[in-house]
């Protein structure tokens, strides 16, 4: 008996060994519809970045933007998608602006210009930056979260967590659920390849307290050879267990208290738009879902149409006394 367990232990542990090894992500093709649309946005207003220090020590990176109108009515921050960092955000963050809010776009620890792209150094890390932010830099409030695409999970995440009060309200745009829920695409629509066995197998250690390996690259983005200079290529599979929603994701919906709205494009490449409304509901959540016609996963963030319904959805959830106009 003690033969047989240790020959079923060695082939366990040559699978595992195995799938590490040579269960990485593949390199995708260059996905055109993510890739394209950003190089026309209109960079006009950027603003520089600002620091803040996290509880380690690191400056990590944001935009800060100052609202129309003197007085902000509230506070947006607003969390990029995967690969990307504040920049892509600009388009949303000057709707914001225009509208009254003062809004903040950091880069997420691992992109831009924030850390080692593509690296965390623990699963929960991102939660954590989010709450230093939060009490180093201090935005009016009302305050919302608003997370777009990979973002979205996060939003997610962070909704559904203990920490869940340090928002008033939460917009999720588009937002990565789980390769499990009906909204998936495989590769959402050809924009991620995943290792899967060395996920498996990483997740596999974890479990069992090995967490050596959690630097390792998982996923791997389609961009082309322009973006990949700027944007970040791959996660480790810390980063990719950290920036999306919790493995139990209907448990993550269904303990988020606060109030939430969530908006996609009826377009969207990267994700079946048609099937947000499903997975809210089936996590028991009255939580409003919104579908933009002939809107893109890209044009979430950029199209005029698609900034306002995001403007008006983030003023539907504040407080009366809030709600004016700029």
């Amino acid at each position: 008996m003690a033969r047989q367990l240790a020959i079923a232990l060695a082939i366990g542990g040559a699978a595992l060994a195995a799938a590490i090894a040579f269960g990485g992500p593949g390199e995708p093709q260059p996905m055109a519809s993510v890739n394209q649309p950003f190089r026309a946005m209109d960079l006009s207003g950027l603003p520089a970045p600002s620091r803040f220090e996290a509880r380690d020590g690191a400056a990590l990176a944001y935009r800060a933007y100052a609202p129309a109108g003197g007085a902000p009515r509230g506070s947006v921050v607003l969390v990029h998608g995967s690969s990307a960092s504040s920049l892509s955000m600009h388009a949303l963050a000057r709707a914001f602006a225009d509208a009254g809010f003062a809004a903040y776009a950091p880069d997420l620890r691992g992109h831009g210009d924030s850390g080692t792209r593509g690296q965390i150094a623990y699963i929960g890390q991102l939660e954590d930056d989010l709450d230093d932010f939060l009490r180093r830099v201090a935005p009016p409030a009302p305050a919302t979260l608003v997370g777009f695409s990979a973002g979205g999970g996060f939003a997610i995440r962070f909704a559904g967590s203990e920490r869940q009060d340090r928002f008033a309200g939460y917009l999720f745009l588009s937002p990565f659920i789980s390769q499990d829920a009906p909204t998936y695409r495989r590769g959402a629509g050809g924009w991620v390849e995943v290792g899967v066995p060395r996920i498996v197998a990483l997740t596999v250690l974890d479990r069992l307290g090995v967490r050596a390996l959690h630097g390792l690259p998982v996923t791997r983005f389609a961009l082309d050879e322009q973006a990949r200079a700027l944007l970040t290529p791959s996660y480790s599979f810390a980063l990719a267990t950290n920036f999306r929603p919790q493995a139990d994701y209907r448990a993550n919906l269904r303990a988020i208290r606060q109030p939430a709205r969530l908006i996609a494009g009826s377009a969207d490449e990267a994700f079946v738009a048609q099937a947000f409304e499903t997975v809210v509901r089936n996590a028991g959540q009255a939580i409003p879902v919104q579908l933009l016609p002939q809107v893109g996963h890209a044009g979430l963030i950029l199209q005029p149409p698609a900034l306002a319904a995001a403007v008006a959805a983030v003023t539907a959830m504040q407080p009366p006394d809030a709600r004016r106009a700029p």
